[in-house]
């Protein structure tokens, strides 16, 4: 098993379309990328901790492969919006990739590379690509947020 860590916009819909993903064993939404230890929803949301929200995904590399998980990535936000995603505003919404090895780095690096060079995007790509810092989980009410409430999202 191996772990990989996105922000892009509100959590919850990113945790969703990455829990229907084949291979993806568990999902926990959370904080990371701050100075705040143990930060809250609330502390987040102030926009003073330099915490993004972010999906920790636990994944097996034997049934789906890093790339695989950064495509799904760049088609659920829009990666050309800085500190931004929909009506959401604020660095906690933020476009980024947390690697937590060299391997992902150079994975992230190389699929941002295809993606600038496709075209895809008439606006520059803004996303940030860091290593991953200590992740906060998010209240539990947080959690599987669109699955408890039985909206059908990321279908």
């Amino acid at each position: 098993m191996k772990n990989a860590t996105f922000g892009a916009g509100c959590f919850w819909g990113v945790e969703a379309a990455f829990r229907k993903m084949d291979g993806v064993t568990a999902t926990a939404v959370g904080y990371t990328g701050g100075t705040t230890r143990d930060p809250t929803y609330e502390d987040v949301c102030g926009g003073q901790t330099g915490h993004a929200e972010v999906v920790l995904i636990d994944y097996d590399p034997a049934r789906v492969s890093y790339d695989d998980l950064l495509d799904l990535f760049w088609a659920i936000h829009d990666p050309t919006t800085l500190n931004r995603q929909g009506p959401d505003v604020g660095s906690q919404y933020r476009s980024a990739v947390f690697f937590h090895d060299a391997e992902q780095e150079a994975q992230a690096g190389a699929s941002l590379d295809r993606l600038r060079r496709s075209g895809r995007h008439s606006r520059e790509i803004v996303t940030e690509i860091t290593p991953a810092s200590d992740f906060y989980r998010a209240e539990d009410y947080h959690q599987q947020y669109f699955d408890k409430r039985g909206h059908a999202r990321w279908s």
